[in-house]
């Protein structure tokens, strides 16, 4: 688990690595994984990569997630990119 992630409890349980797990730990998205998600085509598949490498597991466990846990953990990852452009400031030189 990455310091700082956020816990999400799933209300379905998912496989991860063969253990069954219904916690996941998503850590604040980086620029790396923008350019990871950009790499993929079509939505849907840019937000699986995006999810699995938040919460450091295998893209086919979040395939197989309950489509309500994936739309809750999608707007988390949402809710952590509008927060980032809220908070970052512009610099003025002059």
């Amino acid at each position: 688990m990455v310091k700082g992630a956020e816990k999400i409890t799933l209300a379905f349980p998912i496989e991860v690595d063969g253990t069954e797990t219904d916690t996941l730990y998503l850590r604040r998205p980086k620029v790396r994984d923008l350019k990871l998600m950009d790499s993929f085509s079509g939505d849907v598949e840019k937000s699986i990569q995006l999810l699995a490498a938040l919460c450091e597991i295998p893209p086919t466990s979040v395939e197989d997630m309950d489509t309500a846990d994936f739309e809750r953990c999608s707007k988390k990852v949402e809710g952590f990119m509008q927060s980032a452009g809220k908070t970052s400031g512009t610099s003025s030189r002059g």
